[in-house]
């Protein structure tokens, strides 16, 4: 069946079996042995025919590849260390947003310690995001090349290194580390997904929530505890934001058994049989594909603006920093909620316009509240954004699943929204920076927050509809 005519039931179905909605596709069904062995060789296929992507059980769907025997021992010998691989699949996802989430609450300082313009010191949350893009454009490759453990334990250190060069005296170093900051955030973000899913196909969808669930509860505590942190160390804002490099290198040590096991093969050096007549369409020919693109561009445009500015925002109209810090925590932990609820919702229906309603909805409320009575209502619209924001970002990366016609198209639909998307991400705390600075109010950035909110559920109605890519 092509990737035209296949259903939507069937990427539900996938996504409801257990296929998780983190990553870009669901694990193929196996090929019965006698099936492999009665296929014909790739010359033997005729130009014309059409000639499906021959996958079985070890097959990687995030690559579109399959392992070869070497590397299939290697992964039964990976399972066979459960713990080991949870811990740093836990540890790992810790990881993937603490480094952002902590620098929202010390930006006032950092800013007035390099004595910064509200532009620039937007650039401290938009670099990391903009090669959070870029990152996604290699990361596919790097996995292919050296392995997902390996890049996932370079991943974790660059981690380390990047935390620590953005707290030396130099506004360069502060720029250059949310640069290795990204680029080690993206490797994190693409790889993970597949590597659950190739481990664990028979639980995809529980260990996503453990994955997603361990990321969120990095960030809320990162957010939650920067200021005391800055307190307890008596280091200023250098200290706390230097602590969490120690995480990462916690990370990557509870990693390395995992790279040890894998040493020797990538686990991906045997290429899906596929005639070369049989190439699937581009994604990036498809308007379906742009439209679901630009809804997870759109969504994490206004998340990032948020994870830069909420506390500042709060602090100008007379907040304490301490107190900021903790409904910005608050903010990302309610965010738990939204995320577990709403793909489930997504997976049972057929259209998923309502949820795009819902969750564009609560984040518009949610901004306006921001708007107009920030500190008196600050709780009630850091739940109502919280609730917006991870039901968004679940709906968002469930749509690749059921857009997609078959998993290798959902592959190509994942790469084209997180490097679009992220792009597109990099330019919201920027410009809500620049619109700040020019205007000396909150007031106008987030009326243009707003209309991107209308402009996700326009883009969204059409992302939501029953059709594949």
């Amino acid at each position: 069946m092509s990737a035209e005519t296949r259903t939507t039931e069937q990427a539900r179905a996938e996504v409801a079996g257990g296929a998780g909605v983190q990553g870009p596709a669901s694990m193929p069904a196996p090929v019965p042995a006698s099936v492999r062995a009665s296929a014909p060789a790739p010359a033997s296929v005729p130009a014309t025919a059409p000639a499906p992507v021959l996958v079985d059980a070890d097959a990687d769907a995030e690559a579109g590849v399959r392992a070869t025997a070497a590397g299939a021992a290697a992964r039964r010998a990976l399972l066979a260390h459960p713990a080991l691989l949870l811990i740093g699949i836990v540890l790992a996802s810790l990881n993937m947003r603490v480094a952002l989430a902590s620098v929202a609450p010390l930006v006032g300082e950092i800013s007035g310690a390099f004595g910064l313009s509200a532009t620039a010191t937007s650039l401290v949350t938009s670099v990391p995001v903009l090669f959070l893009g870029v990152g996604a454009l290699v990361a596919p490759w790097l996995g292919r090349r050296f392995g997902a453990e390996r890049v996932l334990f370079a991943a974790l250190l660059l981690l380390g290194v990047g935390i620590l060069a953005r707290v030396l005296p130099s506004v360069y170093a502060l720029y250059g580390g949310g640069i290795l900051v990204g680029t080690a955030i993206a490797l994190l973000n693409v790889l993970m997904p597949g590597l659950i899913k190739r481990d664990f196909p028979d639980r995809a969808a529980a260990m996503t929530s453990v994955y997603t669930g361990a990321m969120i509860a990095g960030a809320t505590v990162a957010a939650a505890a920067a200021v005391p942190l800055e307190k307890a160390l008596g280091g200023g804002w250098e200290a706390s934001l230097g602590f969490w490099s120690l995480l990462a290198v916690v990370a990557a040590v509870a990693w390395l058994p995992q790279v040890l096991i894998a040493r020797g093969r990538t686990g991906h050096e045997g290429r899906a049989v596929q005639a070369a007549g049989a190439r699937p369409a581009s994604v990036w020919r498809s308007a379906l594909a742009w439209q679901v693109t630009l809804f997870m561009g759109l969504q994490s445009l206004w998340s990032y603006v948020l994870i830069a500015w909420m506390p500042t925002i709060f602090t100008d109209h007379g907040m304490s920093r301490s107190t900021a810090g903790v409904i910005f925590a608050f903010n990302n932990l309610i965010q738990v909620a939204g995320a577990f609820v709403v793909p489930l919702l997504a997976g049972r229906m057929r259209s998923q316009r309502p949820l795009i309603v819902l969750v564009t909805t609560l984040v518009a409320a949610g901004y306006a509240g921001l708007m107009v009575a920030p500190v008196e209502g600050a709780w009630l619209w850091s739940a109502t954004l919280g609730v917006g924001q991870g039901g968004a970002v679940g709906l968002a990366l469930t749509l690749i699943v059921l857009r997609s016609g078959d998993a290798v198209t959902a592959a190509r639909l994942s790469g084209m929204a997180q490097t679009v998307g992220y792009l597109l991400a990099a330019a919201g705390p920027l410009a809500a920076g620049a619109l700040h600075q020019a205007t000396g109010s909150w007031t106008l950035p987030i009326c243009v927050v707003l209309a991107v909110c209308a402009a996700a559920l326009a883009v969204g109605l059409f992302a939501a509809r029953d059709r594949t890519v």
